[in-house]
């Protein structure tokens, strides 16, 4: 049996209420100031019993460390890459103020509050990106729901939460020109350059390409692997998105391409780097080669990555539909696409119009129009709301 039960304490009377939990294990809430407050909890707990949702308040002190430990263990699905990223945010930023709190004692607020601080500094530490942010409660958010799946809190506390507004980088395009220029200031580079900016490779996609990966007939580049520096290390895997897929690239390409492959087997890398191993991004380092071409030839700093941007908008400006564009670069989906390069797109509202013009050339209205046959909302009068046709 359940009951309410008063207790005497330096502060007064107060109330302690028994109850048996669903394993029929008794245990005991202290510390409410009126009988009525007692009762209320009571009341609450037989009704969580009934209803299957009842908590047990000694699970909800373990503490984030502890589930986090075991959540990071978990990501097993994620790239490596991409658990160097979560762990990172989870030392960085997570466990050294959550890490010894117990999930029941985390409240909304206090995450509001945390978030906030990151976002503009606090306590002599620099403001954190908006990425780098959003990473963080992320991790947080995701330990916490682990937590309400394993009925140790009923709601998650960093839903909600207020993020700051991460705002896109602004991307750098490339004029053939300027690809051209970049490419013989490179020396060495030249042939790796002129593939990024043409194909839209993504870095580790280029790097771990191999000889047999290039189809010289069909003018194609297979992609099947990917190879990413985690914590000083080359990893390589399958693709960004897990697709394998084929890649063309245009003729000018040819002769660059074909001494690329000369003297080398099959399965030797076709872009190595100085020691025969995997290149390593040249923006890691601080005046790499690649930022001693952009110096050379005058173009603003950019990153490698901009060389893949340069490829869509060379690509859209040629014509090629967002589908195409889309399966070349290996995004998830055309909307992805359309939403990264929204901005390469402007000029197809301009088409719009100029082919809405010919197609109502092309037809009576236009004649109709001009000989007057049509009258407008201010010609029709006060309530018109559409055109009116007046017969001959």
């Amino acid at each position: 049996m359940a009951t309410v039960e008063a207790y005497e304490t330096a502060a007064g009377k107060r109330y302690r209420v028994r109850y048996r939990k669903p394993d029929h294990n008794q245990t005991t809430k202290r510390g409410f100031r009126t009988k009525r407050e007692a009762e209320l909890y009571l009341a609450t707990v037989e009704l969580s019993k009934a209803a299957g949702t009842y908590i047990d308040p000694l699970h909800a002190r373990v503490t984030v460390g502890e589930l986090g430990v075991t959540w990071i263990a978990s990501q097993t699905h994620l790239k490596p890459s991409s658990i160097a990223v979560v762990e990172s945010a989870w030392r960085l930023h997570v466990c050294p103020r959550w890490g010894s709190i117990p999930v029941g004692e985390i409240r909304h607020s206090e995450v509001q509050t945390w978030v906030s601080q990151l976002a503009n500094g606090g306590d002599k530490a620099k403001p954190k990106s908006p990425s780098s942010v959003h990473r963080a409660h992320g991790v947080l958010s995701s330990v916490l729901e682990v937590a309400v799946r394993d009925r140790k809190i009923p709601s998650n506390p960093a839903r909600g939460v207020g993020l700051p507004r991460r705002s896109g980088r602004v991307h750098r395009y490339l004029t053939h020109e300027q690809v051209h220029k970049l490419a013989e200031s490179t020396g060495g580079h030249s042939t790796l350059i002129r593939v990024l900016a043409y194909t839209g490779l993504r870095w580790g996609e280029i790097t771990a390409l191999r000889v047999q990966d290039v189809d010289r007939q069909a003018r194609r580049l297979k992609i099947t692997r990917n190879a990413v520096l985690v914590r000083g290390e080359v990893i390589v895997g399958s693709p960004k998105t897990y697709q394998q897929r084929s890649v063309p690239y245009p003729s000018i390409l040819d002769s660059s391409l074909e001494r690329a492959c000369r003297a080398k087997g099959e399965e030797d890398l076709l872009f190595p780097g100085p020691t025969g191993g995997f290149l390593v991004t040249p923006t890691v380092r601080q005046n790499s080669w690649f930022d001693a071409a952009l110096k050379m030839v005058s173009l603003p700093p950019m990153t490698i990555h901009d060389l893949r941007h340069t490829a869509a908008s060379l690509a859209i400006s040629a014509g090629a539909n967002v589908k195409a564009v889309q399966k070349m670069l290996g995004h998830a989906s055309a909307a992805m696409t359309l939403d990264t390069y929204a901005d390469l797109f402007d000029d197809d509202l301009n088409a719009v119009a100029v082919r809405l013009n010919e197609a109502a050339i092309s037809t009576d209205v236009v004649r109709m129009w001009s000989e007057g046959q049509i009258v407008g909302d201010e010609e029709a009068g006060p309530g018109t709301n559409s055109p009116v046709f007046i017969g001959k």
